[in-house]
């Protein structure tokens, strides 16, 4: 079983019907041999969402969405 943490990662939220979306950071993820990725946050409770809604690396704009794919999935139970 391979498990890779990172000590850091930036999750995509939807935003508001006011804002739109944006990366939000303080979050670690986990990736392993189960679908998606857990990230786990002090200030959240931790899930499990598609590997999509997750970088290792700091976004250019916290406000660019990623290529969000048709009938995505946002958290995997």
């Amino acid at each position: 079983m391979l498990i890779l943490k990172t000590s850091k990662c930036w999750v995509w939220f939807k935003g508001s019907l006011k804002n739109g979306g944006y990366w939000k950071e303080g979050f670690t993820c986990t990736f392993d041999e189960k679908p998606g990725v857990l990230i786990e946050s002090p200030a959240y409770v931790a899930c499990r969402v598609p590997t999509w809604r997750v970088v290792t690396k700091e976004p250019e704009s916290l406000y660019k969405s990623p290529l969000i794919p048709d009938k995505a999935i946002w958290k995997i139970i």
